[in-house]
């Protein structure tokens, strides 16, 4: 008799997208915003199926979308099977329930699908705590929600992290275990910040930039290290920091986790000791996909992330990444030398860290830049400078 086989790997849930455009507000700019929640979804695990926008003159308040979209929404999901719907917003806990109410499927927002790829990226105990407090600072004014998942005991995209036994809606109990946790983030703070000052008071160069735009690929190139780096988003959550020398000018160069838009304010907060390296670096390298149809954009998010973070007053050298992937004879784009992305850098340095091309421009440029630093804060010392004869 054959011997009975169980697939016991998950179904991928079908995902429908949407998105609302305030009037006049850009479609293309819109549709370009979706094309991003499509990868998030594909990070998540998900099959992004559809993608649904709406022209409003404003959210509604009670459902996000109109009520006639919603029908259309709901008629949608009905007939092609839809497991789960996700929102290019962050929606409010009404708006969570109301949905829920009236599609009868699982809703996330923005905001809840990068919490879920963050979790499911969290590989050390200092990510787990960052994301475990950013889940709960996201899950406690949406506790009403959670008990209708509680009822309907849902799983996949969306439901990692905390978990969702009865005790742990309580709202008292959720606020004991986020105070818990910012403890014990206020102690990793210190074990990093002790950390750092105990590597010397050599140059610290930080690696930033959009999501998935090559800066683990360059680091591995330039320091020989093997850092995880993948063609998806957030490949990178904690800082990975190597020692660096170029000629005989040793420095650190740092990887830190990748902005995106809309990153939520909860991971911002949470993520504030990873993001240290950015805020004390001397030097920032600010890598850029110059083949991304929005780079400029995504440009200006890293733009203004620094500027929330405390660090928009760094110098920076600019780095368009990626190359190889131009038209052959096709020059990067030239971008306004005003744009706030490149207030404080020198000229664009065109690259390919996956080709390895320009690498040595990267390097000569790398270095004189960090021994300017060097000889600010070491003026007497004359052994790092080139020998000429």
């Amino acid at each position: 008799m054959a011997k009975k086989t169980y697939d016991t790997k998950p179904e991928i849930e079908k995902a429908l997208l949407v998105g609302i455009t305030i009037k006049p507000g850009s479609k293309l700019k819109t549709e370009t915003h979706l094309e991003e929640l499509a990868l998030l979804a594909r990070t998540a695990g998900a099959l992004p199926v559809h993608r649904i926008i709406q022209q409003v003159v404003r959210p509604h308040p009670a459902t996000f979308v109109g009520s006639g979209m919603l029908d259309t929404i709901k008629e949608y999901v009905e007939e092609n099977k839809i497991d789960t719907v996700i929102f290019d917003e962050e929606l409010s806990p009404s708006q969570l329930r109301n949905l829920e109410k009236k599609l009868n499927r699982k809703i996330l927002d923005r905001t809840s699908l990068i919490l879920d790829i963050f979790a499911s990226r969290a590989l050390t105990a200092h990510a787990r705590i960052q994301v475990e407090l950013a889940q709960y600072q996201y899950l406690l004014p949406r506790l009403t929600r959670m008990w209708t998942h509680l009822e309907r005991q849902q799983g996949g995209i969306g439901m990692r992290g905390p978990g969702e036994t009865e005790i742990e809606t309580d709202r008292r109990i959720i606020r004991d275990k986020i105070a818990r946790l910012k403890k014990q983030l206020k102690v990793v703070d210190m074990q990093k910040s002790t950390q750092r000052r105990h590597r010397g008071k050599l140059v610290r160069v930080a690696l930033v930039g959009y999501t998935n735009a090559g800066k683990s690929t360059l680091l591995n190139l330039l320091c020989k290290s093997k850092v995880l780096a993948e063609n998806k988003l957030f490949a990178t959550l904690d800082t990975t920091v190597r020692k660096m020398v170029i000629k005989n000018l040793p420095f650190l160069l740092a990887d830190t986790v990748g902005f995106i838009h809309k990153l939520p304010h909860c991971l911002v907060e949470s993520f504030k000791a990873t993001l240290d390296e950015v805020r004390e670096a001397d030097l920032l390298l600010h890598v850029i996909d110059i083949t991304h149809p929005e780079h400029q954009e995504q440009m200006s998010v890293v733009a203004n992330t620094l500027k929330e973070i405390g660090a928009a007053d760094k110098p920076l050298v600019t780095i368009f990444n990626k190359v190889d992937k131009l038209e052959p004879g096709v020059e990067p784009p030239v971008i306004n030398p005003t744009h706030p992305a490149l207030l404080n850098s020198a000229p664009p340095i065109p690259i390919s860290a996956v080709k390895k091309s320009n690498i040595d421009q990267l390097r000569e440029t790398l270095y004189q830049r960090v021994l300017e630093l060097h000889t600010v804060r070491y003026p007497y010392n004359d052994f790092l400078f080139p020998i000429t004869e």
